[in-house]
């Protein structure tokens, strides 16, 4: 009797967790029959990109549902009506073709002048890349416009330090020899030089004023194709470029600025006027038929 007494509380744990378990595979098969009956079954995302951002929402409601906006609380938008300019078949072709010869001047320049450039065309520049079309309209970009020598020096230490280090080591010999006919290495003199360093920072997610999270969806595609307007915004008003993404260098530049840590940097661009002497490379576009397939 005395054995059997000492084994019954440990029995008793046991069975309790079988029971337990049993009841909850019973509620999730009655769960699942459910959705079968009623024609909603489960699917997976195909889209890693949306699958990432519902994913990490669906996860933080799970964990604390007072963090997360509940988008259904929000008002229905207004809709209004919407005339755009409309052309002529020749003016559509005379605008397109103009256009198109504007855009193929456009080079990645390196060489670039200190000469002053207005801060109001910096400005329209990155009001009009702002209105690029993003994920149910969140518009997840932080453009961070920096001119002050101290900063932009700073900028500079942290990204030449990380890109030797990315020559040297990590992206490997074949990276570097198709680097080397574009005359390209680790010393950015140009991030001192130019009068502008726009850096773009794309939200993972929102912060509303009262604390709460908003899922911001396709946020690296919204911000990307934001960035392709600025560069044609930029290239319209005269002005150049060079498109580059520090590897490594995020989150040494976004503590620099300041930026919160919902934020990550895609791609940073200094701008101003090329220089007198500035050179790129002659390189040849792909034709038409190369890059377009008509069906």
């Amino acid at each position: 009797m005395a054995v059997f007494s000492s084994l019954t509380p440990a029995f008793v744990a046991v069975l309790c967790v079988i029971i337990g378990f049993l009841f909850k595979n019973s509620r999730r098969r009655e769960s699942r029959s459910k959705q079968k009956s009623s024609g909603d079954t489960a699917r997976p995302w195909v889209d890693e990109d949306l699958q990432d951002d519902t994913q990490i929402s669906r996860k933080h409601n799970e964990d604390d549902d007072d963090d997360w906006l509940d988008t259904t609380e929000e008002e229905d938008l207004v809709h209004i009506l919407y005339s755009p300019a409309q052309y002529s078949p020749a003016e559509m072709l005379e605008r397109s073709e103009k256009f198109y010869s504007l855009m193929n001047l456009r080079r990645s320049v390196r060489f670039i002048s200190p000469e002053p450039v207005p801060k109001e065309v910096i400005d329209n520049v990155i009001r009009t890349a702002g209105t690029a079309p993003s994920g149910a309209h969140t518009e997840p970009w932080t453009f961070v416009v920096v001119s002050d020598a101290d900063v932009k020096h700073k900028i500079r230490e942290i990204v030449e330090e990380e890109e030797e280090i990315n020559y040297k080591q990590r992206m490997g010999d074949k990276w570097v020899h198709d680097l080397k006919r574009l005359r390209t290495n680790w010393v950015k003199e140009y991030l001192d030089v130019a009068p502008y360093l726009i850096l773009v920072f794309k939200q993972t997610h929102g912060l509303l004023p009262n604390g709460k999270k908003k899922t911001h969806y396709y946020n690296e595609i919204s911000v990307s194709i934001s960035c392709g307007i600025l560069l044609a915004a930029l290239q319209n008003v005269g002005l150049v470029t060079v498109t580059t993404t520090p590897l490594n260098c995020g989150p040494q530049l976004r503590s620099l600025l300041q930026r919160p840590a919902n934020e990550k940097l895609l791609i940073l661009l200094p701008v101003g006027y090329p220089a007198s002497d500035a050179k790129v490379p002659d390189l040849k576009r792909k034709d038409l038929s190369d890059i377009m397939m008509t069906v």
